[in-house]
């Protein structure tokens, strides 16, 4: 990965308005593979409810931040102008809030026809529940996800944020901006992308209601083969208290499995019927108890039985094949998952914290052909700072 700043997307110009978590990401992913985003902020730094350093928040990395005072004619102005040279638009604010600033759809295509106008929510732009505030668990219960998630016989457990507000939400909304500005090169015509959490994790079990469709994960909660129902797809605690994870679903990696534990495959319960999975499941659990995590490592390493440590991010970082792969880089001097996915003609570069207002940010503005005079105006004005 070369340190010079490169990507498949560097022709690509996206306005970025501020907001928090799921558009913040999808931003980072653009401008992890060149892109070039500028982020519209408020004035005052907004409080997101999870408060941080802001060198600590590292979806922000890769594109400077442009305080600007939206109340003001001005500063109104400014964005639009950035619009009229961008490819595209991200914001993350509830329905209407972008047409109260005067800064929706509808003046912005003004400015641009070409314009791929992308809306990050958790409902979505339409619907009864399109107004009303929500979060990644109730986007999960609401798409009858999280009620698979979670063992038998437990509550539904909810996961950290991952699922809905950055699987369902960043990764769709970065995949519709792409979709929007290829056909816009192609048309001539912009359009509104409305990228919505529910839609996102909606989309992301249709090979699991395929599978309960087909019969094939017909049990309850936790009591099929991919949620942890299955002996041989779950995690298992060490001797030293340490975790590990197996995953032999087909019987050729299973074989390895029994093989590692020391356990004999003829006497082991056939776990290709139901009724053999509580029995099963105890072998495995008191075997893999009676060791520390580093032996099983050892043992199945170079193997195909599908055995994983349980890594903390610590670990992680350290491990010999995530360093292999450069997995995590530097950014500005603090470790974090490099840009993916990988390139073979344009890799992209190593990304860096950016600053916010001041001397970069003129520079920047500079680039997209708001003059140096203009600048010190809008400073002088408190439009910028």
């Amino acid at each position: 990965m070369s340190a010079k700043r490169g990507g498949p997307l560097a022709s690509i110009r996206i306005v970025e308005m501020e907001g928090i978590g799921p558009a913040p990401l999808a931003a980072m992913m653009l401008a992890d593979l060149g892109a070039e985003v500028i982020r519209i902020e408020r004035l005052a730094p907004g409080d997101a409810g999870i408060a941080r350093p802001r060198d600590f928040d590292f979806g922000l990395r890769g594109r400077v931040a442009i305080p600007v005072d939206l109340k003001q004619a001005e500063g109104r102005g400014l964005v639009l102008d950035l619009v009229a040279k961008a490819d595209g638009l991200i914001e993350g604010f509830r329905p209407g809030v972008m047409e109260r600033l005067g800064l929706g759809p509808e003046p912005c295509f003004a400015r641009n026809p070409k314009l791929a106008y992308g809306r990050l929510t958790g409902w979505g732009q339409d619907g009864p529940l399109a107004e009303t505030a929500g979060h990644d668990l109730n986007y999960l219960a609401l798409t009858g996800v999280l009620d698979r998630l979670g063992r038998a016989g437990q509550a539904p457990t909810p996961p950290i944020n991952l699922l809905g507000d950055y699987a369902g939400g960043s990764f769709l909304m970065a995949f519709g901006m792409l979709a929007a500005i290829i056909s816009a090169r192609e048309t001539g015509k912009g359009q509104v992308v409305d990228a919505a959490m529910v839609d996102g994790v909606s989309l992301l079990a249709v090979p699991l209601l395929g599978l309960i469709g087909a019969g094939i994960h017909n049990g309850g909660r936790g009591e099929n083969l991919l949620d942890t129902g299955a002996p041989h797809y779950d995690v298992y605690q060490c001797a030293d208290g340490k975790w590990l994870s197996i995953a032999p679903i087909e019987g050729k990696f299973r074989m390895q499995l029994l093989e590692g534990l020391g356990l004999a495959a003829d006497t082991f319960p056939d776990v290709g019927s139901k009724e053999n999975w509580p029995e099963a499941r105890r072998i495995l659990a008191a075997q893999i108890a009676s060791k520390p995590r580093a032996h099983w490592e050892m043992v199945f390493a170079g193997t195909d039985a599908c055995v994983t440590p349980v890594l903390d991010f610590d670990e992680a970082q350290a491990h010999e094949h995530n360093r292999a792969r450069r997995a995590h880089v530097e950014v500005s001097g603090k470790l974090q998952p490099a840009p993916a996915p990988r390139f073979s003609g344009t890799p992209a570069g190593i990304p860096e914290m950016k600053g916010r207002g001041g001397d970069e940010a003129a520079q920047v503005l500079a680039g997209w052909g708001v003059s140096g005079d203009r600048v010190e105006s809008l400073k002088a004005a408190g439009v910028i700072d």
